[in-house]
């Protein structure tokens, strides 16, 4: 990555794979500990545009996000939806972001039932490109519902998905615990033969 801080004891989180998988997959992973450097307007809209490029049922493009800026009220505010759980670590990141998910398609009012897949693959998009430009992201699911819900004034036709923190890496030590602690743990995955499976039935 480049433009990151990243202590030795966190290179513990770089993948270790059986296979060449690509580096920047390698190298993405949940951050929790962030620098107060700020990501730039153009670095936000490079990192949207990559969002826009993932694959959608009927070329729907479900996704919507909603952003806020360290410092800024809206910022404040989102955080302030979060659940415990996250709020300790959160008020570091640059960006707070509310990805959203249209619920109907958009030419016959009937119900995606896709949506919140093709939103995960616009989140994941979003996440590998901010990772290749030294961002790394850490997607939420704690929050309370209702609360941010009414603050971004969500329309009757989306739903909230899931808040996304983006930052620069700063080093696990300035973290509290148990957080540190998480930030230092290596990351593993099940191996390919748990969940691949050639020429056979389940």
């Amino acid at each position: 990555m480049k433009e990151t801080t990243i202590s030795e004891a966190q290179q513990v989180k770089i993948a270790t794979t059986e296979n060449p998988v690509h580096q920047v997959i390698r190298e993405r992973w949940s951050a929790r500990s962030f620098s107060n450097q700020p990501i730039t307007q153009q670095e936000l809209d490079t990192i949207f545009e990559a969002a826009s490029w993932a694959p959608s049922s009927m070329n729907e493009q479900p996704w919507m996000y909603v952003y806020a800026t360290k410092g800024s009220p809206v910022f404040d505010a989102m955080w302030n939806t979060l659940m415990a759980g996250n709020q300790p670590w959160a008020k570091n990141a640059a960006v707070l972001i509310a990805s959203l998910s249209r619920k109907n398609h958009m030419n016959t009012g009937a119900a995606n039932k896709y949506n919140w897949y093709d939103v995960g693959s616009a989140n994941q998009n979003l996440l590998l490109q901010a990772a290749s430009m030294g961002i790394l992201g850490h997607v939420m699911g704690g929050f309370r519902r209702s609360d941010a819900e009414q603050l971004i004034q969500l329309p009757e036709d989306m739903e909230l998905v899931c808040f996304i923190a983006l930052g620069h890496l700063a080093p696990a030590e300035e973290l509290e615990e148990p957080f540190r602690s998480r930030e230092l743990t290596p990351r593993n995955r099940n191996p390919l033969s748990t969940f691949v499976f050639q020429d056979k039935l389940l």
